[in-house]
């Protein structure tokens, strides 16, 4: 079931823009390429890629493909309930819950994610791949991973107080 997000108040963070080319018969074909993050800052997150002639169109481009990738993800006040690793192709990321007054501590790609995502308090780190689509995609991967006690006792069928 597809959630309706078109109600939030999104806040874009430009993560990485590349100049990328095509070769054909008559020559080079020069593009830009552009990976964004969107969120409200309560646990609604997507990223999209927007590839285009200009950096400008190329933005808005993944501006639009990441809003119709949002999903909601677990928090547990300011941070993340549980500890997580999450891959993606090469890219491998360890997220850890940290005490109030933490603050962010991860790597920038990682660190725009997290913000986006209503994070305050959390420790990251990239164990492999420094591919910034790589540590985007290993992070959505295990934010997607992560459950609060509600979730689990729902899916053991048992109450939270058995838990």
């Amino acid at each position: 079931m597809k959630q309706d997000f078109s109600t939030l108040e999104l806040k874009e963070t430009l993560i990485d823009t590349k100049r990328v080319s095509k070769t054909v018969k008559g020559g080079r074909i020069a593009r830009f390429s552009a990976l964004v993050v969107v969120g409200d800052g309560a646990g609604h997150i997507g990223y999209g890629t927007g590839k285009a002639a200009e950096v400008p169109d190329a933005i808005s481009k993944a501006i639009e493909a990441a809003k119709k990738n949002i999903v909601t993800i677990s928090l547990k006040g300011t941070t993340i309930p549980h500890e997580v690793i999450g891959e993606y192709g090469a890219g491998r990321v360890l997220l850890k819950p940290a005490s109030a007054g933490t603050g962010i501590i991860a790597g920038g790609t990682m660190r725009a994610v997290l913000d986006s995502a209503g994070i305050r308090d959390i420790r990251g780190k990239s164990l492999r791949s420094g591919n910034p689509a790589n540590v985007v995609k290993a992070t959505f991967n295990a934010l997607m991973q992560l459950r609060d006690a509600e979730q689990v006792a729902q899916m053991r069928g048992i109450s939270v107080e058995a838990l």
